[in-house]
């Protein structure tokens, strides 16, 4: 394809080698900062220093002199005032997850984002209960504070003559949720101070997906039984959905039909409106808030027609007004509950953090992963202390915020507002509500969730391993649960990667015609292999893992085993010198021919008769410098493999990191091409790979840096410029002595360099 001159390049420079390209470029030392220095660093204070570590810790300083009020008030406020109806809502549904109160879900949806708003990175996140982590708080929750704990005699007709002390209960509930909730705010601030929130990196899109999936299936199932109003028993651990959903069935017959009217209808209703939103959201200035639509009118009925009596209907009850006292955690639970409160705060934290990354892209502006580790975890500290639960970020809430025209936290506020005044004033008309309402709420508002599993197609075309990544999660933590469905998600996530690693896409590489580029054989018609020399790139790193998977795919490329090459030609030069002293061979400087020209054939050993134990006979010889051509046949019955190159060329250009294990394994495969005559060179190295080289003694008098190119091409030419100039002598053929009236066999060298576990195991065998 000829190609205008502005599009064509040259570049003409010496061949360059590791030592040839120091010489014209004078390395740099890089001097390492001593432990002592970077904290002399860290501890120095100076006005400018102290002033970014404030506006670091209080993101509001730095945000809040900027706002823009005639233009942004207005939209915040119409942002805070549907926000804050829909958490108000939401609160009131996702403490039905925790098994506690409703009350205690307004407490969650309004302290957590006091202190977010002073500490917060992101301007557009809704604080406050996620219903995939009040599942999971809930989960904690029933493990501590079964039903059966509070159960007492009574002259109820009930179960064994018991009821169940309610009031004793929740109260216990209550002390388990907040005692939780406060050790994941500590577990979160912890991290952010050790700046680790790079963990939650390990928590990837597939992993995330089929988790929330499958906790959006827990939390439907959860909330079908109080649609229904159908008495089940609490599970928690592996198979609870499955126990729930057969107790569920077991127990249809028991279903309340006002509760199960009110749901159904509240959930279509809900739908509906909502998917309305959803299809003209770019017309309606403000999503339609049909949850408090619904609310009200759902609690008008309840009340006109006094459901609760007449029809037995579940309904919230009591609502007090007001806060209560702060309370302590109880510390005692800490080791009971810190496995289970650790995955729950990393993955609210990671979906938190993936949503405010989101919405910062679309507003131009940074989030800093440990300031809100730093922010979450006082947040729910504080949260806690004053009964409320886990919050991190409900994504209906936050989607609210941000597409009604909220602009910064001060939507938020007016949304924690709005939650204030339902605390202090209105939270008692919402008595009469039924509990089914709430429930076909919180089911509305999984649609999201649920339609993540059209992602598997997608991710199965794009990448398969990602899409199994994504089913084996969602199955794992429906069936496991929560907690450790998560940890199954990863380990698999992990393995995956490990697995690529350890089993690397290995080639062989040739070049375009003309041109400096090196690509696989295999994906172009074009590309041709050079002759005498073999391109060998491995796509991974080069470890102890897939050491072994690296020579065996080399062996594959290059066509023969080094080793077994070696071996064997050793063999026929021993059988070789043994008919040379019986008279049987006689050899020139041609190389060895038979006596009386006899086909070489007839002197080939008794194949029941190992050559090497052939009796010696004392022949005398003469000193004489013989030749064997190893490609072509032998006077003796041994197969020696074909080596067909002169060169090898290992490409370094994907290689990011070697250990010692990988090192010692490159530095025998040198040395064991070396010694059947094949050149072994590195190109496309990067410097601190040469330097881990180094340092684990990978170069010596045989080894030596001069096997070290810049590219591929420049091993290349470096190869072919040998051969023009005579320098590289002719791989096929070996030559050996033989000492006058010699009666020893003649001594070949051995492998004598193995790796320390091969080692071992030839001593063993012998």
């Amino acid at each position: 394809m000829d190609l205008p001159p502005d599009q064509n390049y040259c570049v003409a420079r010496p061949v360059y080698s590791k030592p040839s390209f120091e010489e014209d470029n004078e390395t740099k030392a890089r001097v390492p900062k001593t432990v002592r220095e970077r904290f002399k660093k860290s501890c120095s204070c100076s006005a400018k220093r102290a002033k970014d570590i404030t506006k670091g810790l209080l993101p509001i300083l730095d945000w809040l002199p900027k706002y823009k009020i005639k233009e942004w008030l207005p939209k915040d406020i119409v942002s805070g005032i549907s926000t804050g109806l829909v958490a108000t809502l939401q609160g009131l549904a996702f403490a039905l997850l925790v098994s506690i109160p409703p009350i205690y879900g307004l407490y969650a949806s309004f302290f957590q984002f006091l202190t977010y708003f002073f500490m917060g990175t992101s301007r557009h996140l809704s604080v406050g209960p996620f219903p995939v982590t009040s599942l999971m708080l809930g989960s904690i929750v029933l493990a501590m504070a079964p039903e059966e704990n509070f159960k007492i005699k009574g002259n109820s007709t009930g179960l064994n003559g018991t009821a169940v002390d309610i009031a004793a209960m929740n109260e216990y509930r209550v002390l388990v949720s907040n005692t939780a909730t406060v050790l994941m705010g500590i577990l979160l601030l912890i991290m952010g101070i050790l700046q680790i929130g790079f963990l939650v990196r390990y928590l990837s899109d597939p992993l995330v997906g089929g988790f929330t999936t499958a906790a959006a299936f827990q939390v439907a199932v959860s909330q079908v039984k109080l649609v229904l109003a159908v008495p089940t028993k609490n599970y928690n651990g592996v198979l609870s959905v499955i126990y729930t959903i057969i107790d569920i069935f077991r127990n249809i017959g028991k279903t309340n039909i006002a509760d199960l009217i009110a749901g159904l209808l509240t959930l279509i209703v809900v739908m509906s409106v909502k998917e309305v939103n959803d299809r003209f959201k770019h017309k309606i200035p403000v999503p339609i808030p049909i949850e408090l639509f619904v609310t009200i009118v759902a609690t008008g009925i309840s009340y006109g027609v006094d459901l609760e009596t007449k029809y037995h209907a579940s309904i919230v009850k009591d609502i007090p007004t007001g806060f209560l006292p702060p309370r302590p955690p109880d510390v005692s639970m800490f080791a009971d509950v810190i496995g289970s409160c650790f995955s729950t705060a990393v993955v609210g934290y990671a979906v938190a953090v993936s949503v405010a990354k989101v919405y910062a892209i679309k507003h131009d502006y940074q989030i800093d992963g440990n300031q809100e580790l730093v922010a979450f975890g006082v947040s729910n500290i504080f949260g806690g202390a004053f009964s409320g639960f886990f919050g991190c970020t409900a994504l209906s809430r936050t989607a609210v915020q941000e597409s009604t025209g909220g602009q910064t936290e001060i939507a938020g506020f007016i949304s924690a507002s709005i939650v204030f005044i339902v605390i202090v004033a209105l939270g008692n008309l919402l008595e009469p509500l039924q509990k089914s309402v709430l429930a076909a709420i919180v089911i509305a508002n999984l649609k999201g969730m649920f339609m993540q599993v059209l992602d598997v197609p997608r991710l199965w075309r794009q990448n398969k391993t990602d899409s199994i990544i994504w089913v084996v999660t969602c199955a794992a933590s429906i069936i496991l649960g929560l907690d450790l469905g998560l940890l199954a998600g990863l380990v698999f996530e992990m393995a995956t990667v490990v697995i690529r690693t350890q089993f690397p896409t290995c080639a062989a590489l040739g070049n375009v015609p003309g041109t400096d580029i090196y690509k696989n054989i295999k994906d172009y018609k074009n590309i041709e292999e050079l002759s005498g020399i073999k391109i060998f790139r491995c796509s991974a790193p080069i470890y102890f893992a897939n050491m072994d998977f690296f020579k065996d795919r080399l062996k594959a490329i290059v066509g023969f085993d080094a080793v077994r090459v070696f071996r064997k030609r050793n063999k026929a030069l021993k059988m070789i010198q043994k008919l040379i002293k019986k008279g049987k061979l006689r050899s020139t400087k041609n190389g060895v021919l038979t006596d009386l020209g006899v086909d070489n054939k007839a002197f080939e050993s008794d194949p029941e008769q190992d050559p090497e134990e052939a009796e010696d006979v004392d022949v005398p010889t003469k000193e004489v410098e013989i030749q064997v051509d190893w490609n072509s046949d032998l006077p003796v019955k041994v197969i020696v493999p074909k080596v067909t190159i002169h060169s090898l060329i290992i490409d370094f250009g994907a290689v990011s990191f070697l250990d010692v294990v990988s090192v010692k394994g490159l530095k025998l495969i040198v040395k064991e091409f070396m010694r059947i005559d094949v050149n072994v060179y590195i190109a496309g190295y990067d410097d601190e790979i040469i330097q881990k080289m180094e340092a684990c003694g990978f170069f010596d008098d045989t080894v030596k840096k001069d096997i070290l190119f810049l590219t591929i091409h420049d091993a290349v030419l470096f190869i072919r410029m040998k051969a023009s100039y005579g320098n590289v002598e002719d791989p096929i053929f070996e030559k050996i002595s033989l000492m006058k009236e010699s009666k020893e066999p003649l001594t070949f060298p051995e492998i004598d360099e193995l790796e320390d576990h091969q080692g071992a195991i030839y001593k063993l065998a012998s």
